[in-house]
């Protein structure tokens, strides 16, 4: 008799466990449904050459002059390049400058470490303000240059610290090992520490780039000349509705307007599916120590 009741509860447990499979794929269906309904809206738009507005699900007249404006109008090619100039050198200058860092913060015996780290790490919390940060990148003459965009976000001590964390997963006895073969400490450093970093590098490194790509704050505060805008600042003024691009052939200001937001997501949305087991797997090694 206890035997039927077992096997009864297991298969009533067995059931339930085949309903939730079944009600959490529908739910994550409807989520990417929500999400990729607005994308295919937007592209479907940046294809569509004619002035009608609404939900579609293919473009009525297609044409590529939306894209073709955006990459050929000097309004809209400068601000594009400028943000591509921008993230690759910010990127490379801020991974430069997070694994130099945190290379230096895990040099055990050298005086003052504990000291430097916790200056770092006070500044994580408490900053000068916009103000006072205004005021001195004025008198250092950044202000209206593309250097007071690239070398602000490429300080950050977030990301140095998730590299000094994952530096620190090394074992000792390599870098022990390199010293005893006559390596010096910069050459510790790029043969053993980066090639054993790849996953760190990766993931703080689309961090920096999406940064960098996304940045408004930065431009907003720092540059007034029109022709150091990035992409974003033009995108924004082209939503409000100001300072539209002449358009290409027959496309309209709809077509061109979403054609830009469509090549404002797509770098990261191509980069990202690349990058994401590197990225999940430095996050979860540089945050988490044992």
């Amino acid at each position: 008799m206890q035997t039927a009741k077992s096997t009864t509860h297991v298969k009533k447990s067995h059931k339930h466990m085949g309903v939730f499979p079944v009600i959490n794929g529908i739910l994550f269906v409807i989520v990417c449904l929500i999400i990729l309904v607005p994308l295919w809206k937007v592209l479907v738009d940046s294809l569509d050459l004619t002035t009608g507005y609404g939900m579609k699900l293919f473009p009525e007249k297609f044409g590529f002059e939306g894209y073709i404006t955006v990459l050929t109008n000097p309004t809209l090619a400068t601000p594009l390049w400028n943000s591509v100039i921008t993230t690759v050198s910010g990127t490379l200058l801020g991974l430069l400058l997070s694994t130099l860092g945190a290379y230096v913060l895990i040099q055990f015996d050298m005086p003052g470490r504990g000291l430097f780290a916790g200056l770092l790490l006070f500044t994580m919390i408490f900053s000068g303000g916009m103000i006072p940060s205004y005021i001195v990148m004025r008198n250092l003459g950044l202000t209206n240059t593309l250097w007071v965009v690239i070398l602000l976000p490429a300080i950050n001590v977030y990301n140095l610290v998730l590299m000094r964390n994952f530096f620190e997963g090394i074992p000792n006895s390599l870098f022990e090992s390199a010293t005893l073969d006559g390596c010096t400490p910069m050459q510790t450093f790029y043969k053993i520490a980066l090639p054993l970093s790849k996953a760190a590098l990766a993931s703080i490194g689309l961090m920096f780039a999406v940064s960098y790509w996304n940045d408004y704050t930065n431009y907003k505060l720092y540059i007034t000349k029109a022709n150091l805008y990035n992409f974003q600042m033009k995108l924004r003024s082209m939503m409000m509705g100001s300072n539209l691009p002449t358009a290409v052939g027959s496309a309209t200001e709809n077509t061109v307007q979403n054609a830009a937001v469509i090549v404002a997501i797509l770098p990261f949305m191509i980069l990202y599916p690349f990058l994401q087991k590197y990225f999940v797997k430095g996050i979860n090694i540089g945050a988490v120590k044992e």
